[in-house]
């Protein structure tokens, strides 16, 4: 196996190539064979319905080398979920579950030279992506459907790593809307963000956190990401059908639970900031993002959680727990993890 000179500690999040991707397509009513492929390029009719009717989803999810050496896939069984829910939003054909981890495993053992060493603090990213590939011009389903997998490298999401970030509110932006595709994994969702997360960047921010669309009164998703706070012993999520239920915040609700933590999944109000001790983002690619401030653009009310520069303790400790269970540095007792022969 060829050894990749690559600047491993620094590696950015962001597309490297690999050595191949794995594909199956969805024709006559099943799923076809598995099939290996070294090309970038999809051939596609210009007329396919996921370009002009959406009919797309994706997924996101990580590959590490662990202390030990051996290569640990996360949780890959809750993205296949998810990736079921993704396609039944758009009428598409699911991927059984079982197939799903058969190509996340395939696409893995063949590009193995591309996941980063233990100690590096990277790791390697899997982008399941399914497509409708019929020609349509009529709005109607696809009846053929194509799903490929890739992988890459990636470092930190955010360039700063594990550091607290400021994040600014507008009631000018929606994520989604009421009843829409919040909660299913679909580009759309992430095409619509593009105008308010250019805002917030352009003003220092690291994302939007978005309020409830209906009301803007509750606290929704935080930027592409989940949103957490510690409140005393408590870790308190917003409940929403409009936020995208994170594998990431699944397990770190587990995580608060066994460190003694009350856990809360609910409508979070905006009136409720100044009361957190903590707050963070949370989602497969930053695992944990602290924030130290929040903005309100529109009423020009600034909350200071904690310290600008160093994250709270609970998202401190939580952050470390979950990258060790990835990494194979502490025991993984409730499987999360599948360990690669």
């Amino acid at each position: 196996m060829k050894e990749l000179d690559l600047d491993w500690k620094n590696l950015s999040f962001s597309y490297y190539p690999t050595d191949y991707n794995v594909r199956c397509t969805y024709k006559d009513g099943k799923w076809g064979e598995i099939e290996v492929s070294t090309s970038e390029i999809i051939p596609l009719h210009i007329s396919a319905s996921c370009l002009h009717y959406g009919q797309e989803s994706f997924e996101g999810l990580k590959a590490f080398r662990g202390k030990d050496g051996k290569i640990r896939i996360f949780r890959m069984d809750q993205n296949a979920k998810r990736f079921i829910r993704s396609a039944e939003g758009t009428m598409m054909a699911p991927l059984p579950e079982d197939l799903f981890c058969k190509m996340v495993r395939m696409v893995v053992k063949l590009n193995e030279r591309f996941i980063p060493p233990y100690g590096t603090g990277a790791s390697l990213y899997i982008r399941p992506l399914e497509i409708g590939i019929t020609p349509l011009i009529g709005v109607k389903p696809s009846t053929e459907y194509l799903v490929i997998m890739l992988v890459t490298p990636v470092g930190p999401y955010f360039k700063s790593g594990f550091k607290p970030t400021k994040v600014c509110i507008s009631r000018e932006y929606d994520r989604v809307a009421p009843k829409g595709t919040g909660s299913i994994k679909v580009g759309g969702n992430y095409g619509a963000s593009l105008v308010a997360g250019e805002k917030a960047h352009s003003l220092g921010y690291s994302v939007m956190l978005y309020l409830d669309p209906k009301e803007k009164k509750y606290i929704d998703e935080c930027g592409a990401a989940n949103f957490f706070a510690i409140k005393g012993d408590r870790y308190i999520t917003p409940a929403s059908e409009s936020i995208l239920p994170s594998v990431t915040n699944l397990s770190l609700r587990q995580l608060a639970k066994d460190m003694g933590l009350k856990v809360e999944e609910r409508n979070v109000t905006l009136d409720e900031i100044p009361e957190f001790d903590e707050t963070a983002a949370c989602g497969t690619a930053a695992v944990c993002s602290p924030i130290w401030r929040i903005d309100d653009l529109d009423t020009g009310d600034s909350y200071i959680i904690s310290d600008e520069d160093k994250a709270g303790p609970v998202t401190t400790a939580l952050y470390n727990k979950l990258r060790a269970i990835q990494y194979g540095e502490e025991e993984d007792k409730y499987g999360w993890c599948e360990v690669l022969d």
